[in-house]
């Protein structure tokens, strides 16, 4: 089952928990706006290139809509309507202000020069400008793009609006960007940890863990949660995959990867096969990398006791349902990695101010805002008796229904 499919399924589920007006679902799922834009550019050798780019606006009922964009040359108008709809739920449940966005353009960026991607970048800019805004909608990094891109956009965006700093998140400090953003969503994946494990009694300190993926999300989550005491006993990425049952020291191999090493080249630990990292004894097992990870061949072996989304749609659904019956707790994508889009709400609002929070504050209105979210998905599973991802779902979704409702919204 594709993004789109799993995530509208998801959707009509809660809806039906909900008991929502037919029309009132229906009218959810359309997307605001769907732009779909021919990006051309010169290339370095003289030639010209062709690129296209899309944005999906799902919805602003809630406020301007949010989400990133992504370089990928898989990008297609499904997987951003999907990644879309997704963080329309996504901002509900997190209680920030803002409606869901996605955006991309399909191209190779590690194939592209640096002025390439500049030049591509403010075509497709200059190409959306108008649709985009500080109070409509606000991109932000995602796959293949980074604050630098963000610079890019904001820079070509002001020459037809002024100086606009908060259009973009996730963008460099010296241009607006927040302290503490770059942890944002590993930070949050361990506050979710915390918060579920001490649901059930449990806690960080003396758990053992397993992380698929060690980039941002991935090496962040490790770091915070090797400090907490937990027990890291293995650790995979695209390079390769190692486990200690020991433990993995994570200082010494942050080091040993910031000086270039890749993961199966660290010796404090051994090689394993890739493939057995997700069926691994742990207690708590952290998706960080793609989607469609845990699927029906897999999650049968899973001995993980409980599942962290860091990863967006890494549990299939028929996976979930396969874990459901094992009883192991899956708490959902939608909530476990929304820390990101939290703590670009305190960029953004940090730029509407004209006044910087330092990191200490930033971190702590996070964990308010992540402790807050657990608190309120766990409220609806009690209310509607269902699992962790058809609580936070039916959260967002009854919010965002509430607020199209208030709006005016007539059958």
């Amino acid at each position: 089952m594709n993004a789109l499919a799993a995530t509208t399924r998801n959707f009509r589920r809660a809806s039906r928990l909900l008991d929502l007006d037919p029309k009132l679902e229906k009218s959810l799922l359309i997307p605001f706006r769907e732009i779909k834009v021919e990006c051309t550019i010169p290339m370095d050798d003289g030639k010209l290139a062709s690129f296209v780019g899309f944005r999906v606006q799902h919805d602003n009922a809630r406020g301007p809509m949010k989400g990133g964009i992504r370089y990928h040359p898989e990008v297609e108008p499904n997987e951003v309507n999907a990644l879309a709809q997704l963080m329309t739920w996504k901002t509900a449940v997190a209680a920030v202000p803002y409606g869901g966005a996605k955006g991309g353009i399909g191209c190779s960026p590690g194939e592209l020069s640096r002025s390439e991607l500049e030049r591509l970048t403010r075509v497709f800019t200059q190409k959306i400008h108008d649709l985009i805004g500080t109070h409509t909608d606000v991109p932000a990094p995602d796959m293949g793009t980074n604050a630098q891109t963000m610079a890019w956009i904001l820079d070509e965006y002001s020459k037809f609006h002024g100086h606009s700093p908060a259009v973009v998140t996730g963008k460099p400090i010296d241009l607006g960007g927040s302290l503490g953003r770059d942890a944002a969503t590993g930070r949050g994946v361990m506050y979710a940890t915390e918060a579920l494990l001490a649901e059930y009694g449990k806690s960080i300190s003396g758990s053992t863990f397993v992380i698929q993926g060690f980039g941002n999300v991935g090496s962040w989550a490790a770091q915070l949660i090797h400090e907490r005491g937990g027990k890291i006993t293995a650790l995979g990425d695209v390079t390769g995959s190692i486990r200690n049952k020991a433990g993995i020291d994570i200082p010494a191999l942050m080091k040993h990867r910031n000086d270039g090493g890749a993961l199966k080249d660290f010796h404090g630990a051994e090689v394993m096969d890739s493939a057995e990292l997700l069926v691994l004894d742990c207690d708590v097992l952290i998706p960080c990398a793609l989607g469609g990870v845990l699927n029906k061949d897999n999650a049968p072996d899973v001995k993980a006791k409980f599942i962290i989304e860091a990863a967006n749609h890494p549990t299939d659904p028929e996976a979930d349902e396969i874990l459901a019956k094992k009883g192991v707790i899956v708490l959902p994508d939608i909530y476990a990695n929304s820390g990101g889009v939290i703590v670009s709400y305190f960029e953004w609002v940090q730029n509407i101010q004209g006044f910087m929070w330092d990191e200490e504050k930033v971190n702590n209105e996070l964990e308010k805002y992540m402790r807050s979210g657990f608190h309120h998905t766990k409220a609806m599973c009690k209310s509607l008796d269902c699992d962790l991802r058809m609580g936070a779902f039916t959260l967002g979704v009854n919010r965002v229904a509430r607020a199209t409702l208030l709006r005016g919204w007539e059958a």
